[in-house]
């Protein structure tokens, strides 16, 4: 019986709607439809629930209605296309809906009227049951004139106004701004409506939620305003404010302001003498989208606790300017810094945003000195893989996840090579990355270096055959000095012969003889015969190979223990290369132990094991196939006569 009862009570209340809403349009004719839809709405097991809304929903045909009722509940009601034509209508409709009735939310769309009629659109609203009203896209079509509202006895609490545009552009200002300023409600908005001021309340006010968001305010807006002292919340994004110093006095009296919202204005802060006063209850604070520096931390709320800069020009936060002791959440996203800001003036500091900045190799000690914050925001910036980021990397490990958005948002910038590279996949070696390892290893390789060179100078006799390559160098180019015009020495002897002076007896009673008194009139070059008076001996000995076909060297345990005998043999095997000949004839005398040889004659070791020699026989039978054998490799006929010089 109760669930029948509930039934017939709201399809009552339904017809009575209808027959509100299409008062004085007469009766519908047969292309016009009505039907009630009671299904989503009514429980279907016949529990007794309060139902709150029956959509009324109907069309429009040949009845030609004024406007078009888009929803209509119990509590709800929106209409939209409200003219001059049809504004008395729905200011009876309106009337019907007395205080104590169901009806709290109304929304009007499109709505053209003068100003008197939206003048008493809204006073009619005041003294229903409305309790939020929202108007968007009004067009006021008359001259604003002075109007005398009526606050008194409302069930208003909210009120919402966009898009709201003025023909007239001649009016008394406090004709239009007074009319809201001094509204008794508890929130209102004003968005998107092009308004360019506002006055101060005539009185103590009961706003507590202003928003004039997108809208073209400035600095004036409640300078030296005490009516306002409930005000929490004060949003003014998207305006045309400039002075930040102004914006904080205008505060100053809002005793109970607690968030204020001036992101994306034109607001900058130079610094000046002047000491910017806020209110002391003010705790969140958005400064994004302006054009405020490094000065701005010089004009900030003392005991804010959340503050956004995000998308300034901030490049420093200035060490020791304000201490905001309270601040737990700071957002510096978009801007130019270059490191992690520090924690001696945030010491409650717990978030920090510092995105889509210009740091390159954050700094590790971060935590350290920031040990309240437990999240770190620090992704999409142009970070360079090298040393210096190391240790930031290994923050991840030591923070236990603070850092937002790891792995993906941080992305190796620089170098080149490393673009693209997560931050979690780069390493560098602990001996690249310490400096002081990597100078001592350096320094450790430079000696075992320096000390290979020195034992493979000293085992070797590198100093020896620098020397004598350079005394080569310059015989050479004396000579090429004194007969600037000749294409090279002239061959003047079969072969020059080198020998230790303890072989001489060999050389002078067997060499000599059996080859310049044999066929073939073979000259040899002595250096006993041969070396010119005046000049040095390395000279005599270039000069004396220089000018010799061949080169016999005498070898024996004697030979190797001679300094000149070493010399001559360096001076014949530089010939070999230089020239591609091949001048050099070995004479083996006596054997010669390899341990006698000693390291620097090198190269003779290589001569003996790469080239033939000749062995002077013991036995008296070899010796003429010896002498043979040795003429063949010298027989030649010299271009010049045979006088040896």
């Amino acid at each position: 019986m109760t669930q029948n009862m509930t039934f017939l009570r709201n399809f009552f209340l339904y017809k009575c709607l209808f027959a509100l809403t299409f008062w004085n349009h007469g009766s519908l004719s047969v292309e016009d439809e009505l039907f009630i839809s009671a299904s989503n709405n009514f429980p279907e097991d016949g529990s007794n629930q309060n139902t709150k809304s029956l959509p009324l929903l109907y069309t429009k045909s040949k009845a030609n209605l004024d406007w078009v009722v888009i929803q209509n509940t119990t509590e709800s009601l929106s209409l939209s296309e409200i003219t001059n034509y049809n504004v008395k209508k729905l200011v009876a409709l309106l009337s019907n809906f007395r205080q104590g009735s169901r009806l709290q939310n109304l929304t009007l769309t499109n709505v053209s009227v003068d100003w008197n009629a939206l003048m008493e659109i809204f006073q009619t609203v005041w003294h229903s049951s409305i309790e939020y009203f929202n108007i968007s896209n009004v067009k006021q079509l008359s001259h604003i004139r002075s109007y005398d509202f009526d606050y008194s006895g409302t069930s208003m609490k909210a009120l919402t106004m966009k898009k709201i545009q003025l023909t007239d552009l001649y009016f008394i200002q406090d004709d239009l701004y007074r009319i809201f300023a001094d509204m008794n409600i508890a929130d209102m908005t004003i968005a998107d409506s092009e308004m360019i001021h506002m006055l101060c309340p005539s009185s103590k006010s009961p706003f507590r939620y202003l928003n004039f968001l997108k809208n073209d305010l400035t600095d004036f807006l409640f300078q030296k305003c005490d009516n306002l002292l409930q005000l929490e919340t004060l949003i003014l994004h998207k305006n045309k404010f400039e002075s930040l110093l102004k914006v904080s006095f205008m505060t100053s009296r809002m005793r109970s302001l607690q968030y204020l919202d001036m992101s994306n204005n034109l607001l900058r802060h130079d610094g000046a003498d002047a000491r910017c006063q806020w209110a002391e209850s003010l705790s969140e604070l958005d400064l994004s989208s302006n054009q405020l520096a490094d000065a701005v931390f010089a004009c900030l709320p003392v005991n804010v606790k959340k503050l956004s800069l995000e998308n300034n020009q901030i490049s420093n936060v200035p060490r020791g300017m304000v201490e905001l002791k309270s601040l737990e959440e700071l957002n510096l996203a978009s801007n130019r810094l270059a490191d992690l800001p520090g924690c001696g003036g945030f010491a409650s500091l717990q978030f920090l945003n510092i995105e889509m900045n210009l740091i390159l190799t954050p700094s590790a000690d971060f935590f350290q000195s920031c040990p309240r914050v437990r999240e770190l925001q620090a992704g999409h910036n142009p970070f360079k893989c090298s040393c210096e980021l190391q240790a930031f990397i290994g923050l991840e490990r030591q923070s236990g996840g603070k850092l937002f958005g790891w792995p993906a948002a941080y992305v190796c910038e620089y170098p080149e090579g490393l673009r693209g590279t997560e931050l979690k996949d780069f390493h560098l070696s602990q001996l690249a990355c310490n400096t002081t390892l990597l100078l001592v290893t350096a320094l450790l390789l430079t000696l075992v270096l320096v000390a290979a060179v020195a034992f493979l100078c000293i085992y070797l006799d590198v100093p020896w055959y620098v020397r004598m390559t350079w005394q080569w160098t310059q015989t050479k180019r004396r000579a090429w000095h004194d007969h600037p015009g000749d294409q090279g020495p002239v061959l003047q002897f079969h072969a020059f012969i080198s020998y230790s002076e303890r072989d001489s007896l060999w050389v002078k009673n067997e060499l000599i003889p059996n080859l310049e008194k044999g066929e073939g009139c073979i000259q040899l070059c002595q250096h006993e015969r041969n070396f010119i008076p005046g000049k040095s001996i390395v000279e005599n000995i270039i000069n004396c190979i220089e000018k010799s076909y061949k080169s016999i060297f005498v070898l024996s345990p004697n030979f190797v223990q001679s300094e000149w005998c070493h010399y001559e043999l360096y001076f014949a095997h530089h010939k070999l290369f230089s020239e591609n000949s091949n001048s050099l004839i070995l004479i083996l005398l006596e054997p010669i132990p390899p341990c006698l040889i000693p390291a620097r004659y090198h190269k003779l070791k290589a001569l003996m094991a790469k080239r033939t020699y000749l062995e002077w026989p013991k036995e008296r039978s070899k010796r003429a196939l010896f002498w043979a054998n040795l003429r063949a490799a010298i027989s030649i006929n010299l271009p010049i006569s045979s006088e040896a010089k």
